[in-house]
């Protein structure tokens, strides 16, 4: 890895871990994945300068992260393999490619150098409502709030989080600090049982989220800001082989359209927060190409540049 910031960059904070996946009539097989990581990778391969701050060992599972970091354009942050071992999520996957997870998880929240300067920062995930480990984040993102543009997507995992109570008030922290937060509807149902989606949006727009997005899946995608009703762009009918990484992708394509158009960065908070509805429409239109090549193929896998539009 290299050991010098590429400017401008972004910083991706949270759990790397080696998926093991588990399908019916297949044998076994793992893959680096993790949210944090496919937004990283995402990034890294939409030709974004990326930092990963993650947590994990020194054995094979970990080499095979590094491998897949560098293969990506994704640099580690130093002392981000320090962990006794390297997490796993095993994924099994039914016949209509949905999956079902249970977690092995190490996590600790990594020191970020000084000589390291985001335009953007991007959490989420297990590791931000993690203990120990979840309060840190969220006081470093606070800290680089004042630098950075932050993105943030809860991306649920019920087998491993505390009851929707305690996540909860952990998840609301980090979207009143957040210029960007992404969620599905899945998300939002399992955090607020009953409580109607319009009404979480304009309840996290209030705390001080500045863009709420929401995925439905074949439902397409909402988004909306505190001048921007609610706009929405379909879903397409696309042939599936699985949703694994596709929200990740979908968070990289959003971030990537954001920062195309000069919205990144502290000082661009204002502009980011009265974006347009026209250019609103253009950062899902990215994001959501993004997700539809990952729903392509099998696994994290999202999608280079040269592929956007083809």
């Amino acid at each position: 890895m290299h050991t010098t910031s590429p400017m401008p960059t972004a910083v991706v904070i949270g759990e790397a871990l080696i998926d093991v996946f588990e399908r019916p009539g297949s044998d076994r097989s793992e893959y680096p994945g993790g949210s944090p990581l496919n937004v990283a990778v995402g990034l890294g391969r939409l030709g974004r300068g990326v930092w990963l701050g993650t947590w994990i060992g020194t054995d094979a599972r970990s080499m095979a992260i590094k491998a897949h970091c560098q293969a990506s354009n994704v640099q580690l942050l130093p002392g981000a393999d320090q962990a006794e071992r390297t997490s796993t999520a095993r994924a099994f996957i039914d016949d209509t490619g949905h999956a079902d997870y249970s977690f092995d998880i190490d996590w600790e929240t990594p020191q970020i150098p000084k000589s390291i300067d985001p335009l953007l920062v991007h959490v989420g995930s297990i590791s931000a409502v993690f203990e120990p480990g979840a309060a840190d984040l969220a006081e470093l993102v606070q800290k680089l709030r004042t630098q950075a543009t932050i993105s943030y997507d809860p991306n649920i995992r019920p087998a491993i989080m505390d009851a929707p109570t305690v996540v909860t008030t952990k998840v609301e922290r980090l979207v009143g600090l957040a210029d960007i937060v992404k969620a599905s509807d899945e998300d939002m149902e399992w955090l607020y049982p009953n409580v109607p989606l319009t009404c979480v949006v304009t309840q996290w727009l209030g705390l001080g989220a500045g863009i709420v997005v929401v995925t439905k899946g074949e439902a397409g995608v909402t988004a909306a800001t505190a001048n921007v009703p609610a706009i929405v762009l379909p879903g397409h009918a696309i042939p599936v082989v699985d949703t694994i990484g596709a929200g990740d992708a979908f968070m990289s394509g959003l971030l990537h359209a954001a920062w195309a158009a000069g919205l990144l960065g502290a000082e661009n908070r204002t502009a980011l927060r009265n974006i347009s509805t026209d250019m609103l429409g253009q950062l899902l239109s990215t994001a959501t190409g993004c997700a539809e090549i990952a729903c392509s193929r099998p696994g994290a896998d999202p999608p280079w540049l040269g592929k956007l539009g083809s």
